[in-house]
């Protein structure tokens, strides 16, 4: 491709964006990329809330609790044992 024919690109490419700026496209894109970010984010927080008060999701919530506190009591036990262990 010859410098001419890309500098007409260029050219072509700028001429483009500055008829779109003209016409509001640039205020109506920034519009709408907030308004589906804004709903992005709520709408998963919306859908984790719903998740996370469900009868399921407590009693795993149980679960985790259960098998966090055994696996702080064999930690502690290790530790103890490689403290005090039987020597």
């Amino acid at each position: 491709m010859s410098f001419r024919s890309r500098a007409w690109m260029v050219a072509g490419a700028v001429g483009v964006v500055e008829a779109l700026k003209d016409q509001g496209f640039a205020r109506w894109n920034t519009t709408i990329r907030t308004i589906h970010h804004h709903a992005k984010s709520n709408l998963r927080s919306i859908a984790k809330a719903k998740i996370l008060t469900s009868p399921a999701a407590m009693a795993s919530s149980r679960d985790v609790e259960e098998k966090s506190k055994q696996s702080e009591e064999s930690l502690r036990k290790v530790m103890y044992l490689s403290c005090w262990g039987p020597n």
